[in-house]
């Protein structure tokens, strides 16, 4: 088992403080902005606990083996920015609690057009394996149209052929209701934004009106929950979230158990 003291490299440090991710980190020694007890940091520097880090020649705190931070189900509003940036502090982000992370890093984000839900965290390493994880399993989505989908509509959804040539995996189509000319229609897919849908509704000639996801995986928005609001989520439901890639993983590892 490794000494957690042993020095640790730069970029994962930070990243599994929740104050940059990796890449981040690394804009950050390029421009000269991270210091090592006094001297600038460069690429490859590894750390430990007693050495002290200054970025913009302000102090980082270690605090040793970083503090489990959550991981937040959000509910955001169509047109709400998700993370603050320096052209617009205001954001979903923004109106969390300190004590949920000093940065926050998304998991799938979804167009900022779009709404429902979202995933936040502020621990770098974990949002790594939740993206990863996250890409191949199953994505639930509501969406609003004008007027009702044709039986060669609906089966050209679920041929998800796209502009690019490429064809994403659509599991399911259901007409959830509606009135007049808005109908809406729940699609379950495999590896699709937001932006992908909106193509492949638009390659059959039909415009979307809205689009909230409301499940990823095996994580769902509750109708409950209002939106702006948020929740942790559980340790069994990041369990959940992270075993598809697990399970890959030790197919990979060990090619004879999928025989």
């Amino acid at each position: 088992m490794p000494n957690e003291q042993e020095p640790e490299r730069l970029q994962k440090l930070l990243s599994r403080l929740g104050v940059a991710s990796r890449r981040e980190a690394e804009q950050w020694i390029r421009a000269g902005r991270l210091s090592i007890n006094g001297r600038a940091a460069a690429l490859g520097d590894r750390v430990d606990a007693g050495d002290q880090l200054r970025l913009d020649g302000r102090l980082i705190r270690q605090t040793g083996p970083a503090r489990e931070l959550p991981v937040l189900l959000c509910h955001r509003s169509p047109g709400l920015p998700l993370l603050s940036t320096p052209a617009n502090a205001d954001s979903f982000a923004s109106h969390l609690p300190r004590r949920t992370g000093p940065r926050f890093m998304s998991i799938s984000p979804l167009p900022q057009v779009d709404g429902g839900l979202e995933l936040l965290t502020a621990d770098g390493a974990l949002a790594v394996r939740l993206q990863r994880a996250v890409r191949a399993q199953p994505v639930v989505y509501s969406l609003r149209v004008r007027g009702e989908l044709g039986a060669e509509q609906r089966a050209g959804v679920l041929g998800g052929q796209l502009d690019r040539g490429s064809t994403l995996r659509v599991i399911r189509i259901d007409a959830a209701g509606g009135s007049g000319s808005n109908q809406w229609y729940q699609i379950e897919t495999i590896g699709a934004s937001g932006n992908d849908l909106r193509q492949l509704l638009e390659r059959q000639g039909v415009a979307v009106s809205r689009l909230m996801r409301v499940r990823l995986g095996s994580v769902q928005l509750e109708r409950s929950m209002p939106r702006g609001r948020w929740r942790e989520l559980l340790p069994a439901e990041i369990d959940s979230l992270l075993k598809p890639a697990a399970a890959a993983g030790s197919a990979a590892d060990n090619p004879d158990s999928a025989r």
